[in-house]
């Protein structure tokens, strides 16, 4: 319950006042109306004194406007006008301060100045704030001491100490006090909690744990490989922890490298050039870690970068073996006999402790084994002569080992010449002399080629081996040759063609000549020298024959050969054979008939329902495909039309089927011999004939028309001559 402005507590049935009015008497009835009235606040009715029905609460509503007025109790009249007042609720203190969150999180750099602000933390009382000192609130710092302290007006709070180090102690909490009645005895309180976190700052230098390092790497270790790692240690976090690292100096600073690994903030050696324990063995390095963002407010703290010594030593490992030149290039005579010295290659090895070295070639360079190797020296030889004008240039590989390490290397060799080849003519010459040519005419320039390759170049010199009648040579002195006609008059009926041998020879050392035979061939020509006719047409034209008697010639031939052909076809075919070549042989006594059945469409060649049931047949139809035999057609009487058994026998069975719970899903075909009460031929199964055929008559096969004639006439037949 609220207290009044009296500063005293309302109960129910209290009374507050008194409504104003006329004097009472007996006839006289208070009535109240208005906000409240009936549910809050009554009247009563004899005496006109207000009370309250409830606790009253200023903070839910502080005024109520009500209204009074006196009534005549026996007539219900009015005895004056309602009266309208005002009940004001009197505010106490019951309502204690609130902030707006249970809990603050806050945070301030780290090394700050004494009172830097934090956070500002605000609470409400629900008392009015006009009426004493109910809502006037005061704060205080209950936990944080001596780190942070509370304005008591405003409550915002402030750093107490000056440069908080995060490294220290990074988290704070912080209870702040709100008291009502400005801060006095039996006021009323609430209390809120602030977490303040301390912003880290670069104000820590990163510092190697040790300041010597020691690592160690084999000297097959690869260009780029790592050697080991170093880290130094920064107290701050996040990108003011962030480092980088770099070698000052260090007599292994061309050898080494170090980067920096964003990730774990570590300086990662690495191999910068190819090691060699035999040359040198251990390596110092002093190497530098330096702040990447640093704080110029806190230089004075620094240096912000500190050194640290690497030794770094080399370890041994089982090396191949190192050849003297990374390639070799020989060069050899061609023709040269085999075991010649080529050239020799060395290997040594790099090892503290030497082991022997062999050598062998690889086979898969030299599959022609046209090369060998000594094992000891590394000499390689010949095999076989060699052949320049087949392969100027051989590349082989040759491995050197010892132990298990091995090591290939590259070797050319070159094939040099030798004049071992003679010349010979550059292409095939086809050459005509004319009928009608003079003495001294050119009739074809020749020159020649050879596989061999002079220092100073190629120089032939071309002569014929004899004195030729006929032909001479003119050497051009150009590696080229004219061949000119002795005399005139050729007659290609005389002789159609000439062989001219011509002797090529070089000027290198040995000296190599061959000859080449040119061949001349005489030929018909006009006055102006063209040629016409050779000597093949030439031979033709002598023997009388015209070029259109041998295209009658050829036509002949080819109509001969046709004719030969066509005779050739015509005996290989053969009579038709007779079907049946001998009665005697069963096999082949197959007769055929080219007479073809109606098939489906042939529905009047036999009527199937006859012998279902001979009643059900309206007419006797006649074939088609053959002559009845009688003039006038059987004729029967209709048979039954209602064949009542065989329809109840089907329904039946079919009702059997629809109810079989084993019945397939599906539609089947069942099929029943029955033949029915009402057929003419009764049973045709065996079961329930007679014991013997002499039981049996078939007379009534002779009623069932023309189409069982045939079938009544053997079985009654039969029957006479048994009864014979």
């Amino acid at each position: 319950m609220k207290c009044s402005s009296r500063n005293f507590k309302l109960h129910p049935q209290r009374k507050l006042n008194r409504a104003p009015g006329p004097l009472k008497d007996g006839n006289v009835k208070y009535v109240l109306m208005g906000d409240g009235a009936g549910t809050v606040f009554e009247i009563d009715e004899n005496s006109g004194d207000i009370h309250a029905t409830r606790r009253l609460d200023r903070e839910e509503k502080a005024l109520y406007t009500l209204s009074a007025k006196a009534v005549n109790k026996t007539s219900g009249l009015d005895l004056e006008k309602a009266s309208e007042f005002i009940i004001k609720i009197h505010d106490i203190n019951d309502n204690e301060p609130k902030f707006a969150k249970d809990t603050y999180v806050a945070s301030v750099s780290e090394m700050s100045n004494v009172g830097a602000f934090v956070i500002r933390v605000t609470a409400t009382d629900a008392d009015d704030e006009a009426y004493g000192n109910s809502a006037k609130l005061v704060y205080s710092i209950l936990q944080g001491q001596p780190y942070f302290s509370v304005e008591p007006e405003t409550g915002v709070i402030r750093t107490a100490l000056p440069n908080m180090i995060r490294e220290n102690r990074e988290h704070y909490q912080v209870v702040i006090q709100a008291k009502d009645m400005a801060g006095q005895m039996g006021g009323l309180s609430g209390t809120t909690t602030v977490n303040i976190t301390l912003q880290d700052v670069n104000n820590s230098p990163p510092r190697f744990p040790h300041s010597t390092y020691h690592l160690s790497t084999p000297e097959s270790a690869g260009i780029g490989s790592s050697v080991g790692r170093i880290k130094a240690y920064d107290a701050d976090v996040g990108e003011n922890a962030e480092m980088w690292y770099s070698i000052l100096d260090g007599d292994g600073q061309d050898m080494f490298n170090i980067i920096t690994d964003s990730t774990s903030q570590e300086g990662v050696i690495t191999v910068k050039k190819q090691l060699d324990y035999e040359s040198k063995r251990l390596y110092s390095l002093r190497v530098q870690v330096t702040n990447t963002h640093i704080d110029r407010r806190f230089e004075q703290l620094g240096p912000f970068s500190d050194t640290a010594i690497v030794r770094i030593t080399v370890t041994d490992v089982d090396e191949p073996p190192v050849f003297s030149r990374t390639l070799y290039i020989f060069e050899v005579d061609e023709d040269t006999p085999a075991g010649s010295s080529v050239g020799t290659v060395s290997a040594r090895d790099p090892d503290t402790i030497n082991h022997l070295v062999k050598y062998t070639i690889d086979r898969h360079t030299d599959l022609e084994r046209l090369f060998n190797i000594d094992s000891n020296n590394g000499t390689i030889s010949t095999l076989q002569a060699l052949d320049r004008e087949t392969s100027k240039w051989h590349n082989i590989s040759v491995l050197a080992t010892e132990l298990s390490k091995f090591e290939l290397v590259p070797v050319f060799i070159k094939v040099r010449d030798v004049n071992d080849n003679a010349p010979e003519f550059a292409m095939y010459y086809e050459t005509f002399v004319c009928e009608n040519v003079k003495a001294g005419q050119l009739i074809q320039t020749i020159s020649a080629v050879d596989t061999d390759e002079p220092l100073v170049g190629h120089k032939f010199v071309f002569s014929l081996s004899s004195i030729n009648p006929n032909f001479t040579i003119f050497d051009n002195e150009d590696n080229t040759a004219r061949i000119l006609t002795r005399r005139g008059g050729f007659n290609r009926r005389e002789m159609n063609s000439y062989l001219l041998p011509v002797v090529i020879s070089d000027n290198d050392y040995p000296i190599q000549s061959s000859t080449s035979t040119l061949t001349v061939r005489v030929c018909a020509c006009d006055s102006r020298g063209n040629v016409q006719t050779c000597s093949t047409e030439a031979l033709l034209l002598s023997a009388g024959l015209s070029t259109g008697a041998l295209v009658a010639i050829l036509l002949c031939i080819l109509i001969l050969l046709m004719i030969v052909v066509l005779f050739a076809a015509l005996r290989r075919q053969k009579k038709k054979e007779p079907l049946i070549i001998s009665k005697e042989d069963v096999r082949d006594n197959v007769v055929s008939y080219n007479d073809e059945g109606g098939g489906e469409e042939d529905t009047q060649a036999f009527d199937i329902g006859t012998l279902r049931n001979p009643e059900v047949i309206d007419t006797n139809k006649l074939r088609r495909d053959i002559m009845p035999e009688m003039l006038f057609p059987f004729r029967r009487s209709s048979p039954l039309k209602d064949n009542t058994d065989v329809r109840d026998f089907i329904n039946g069975r079919l009702q059997e089927n629809d109810s079989d719970p084993t019945a397939p899903p599906y539609d089947s075909l069942a099929t029943y011999a029955y033949e029915g009460n009402g057929s003419l031929a009764e049973s045709l199964s065996s079961l329930e004939s007679a014991a013997t055929e002499g039981d049996q008559e078939f007379e009534y096969l002779s009623h069932w028309g023309p189409q069982f004639k045939k079938l009544a006439d053997m079985y009654i037949g039969q029957e006479s001559q048994r009864e014979t």
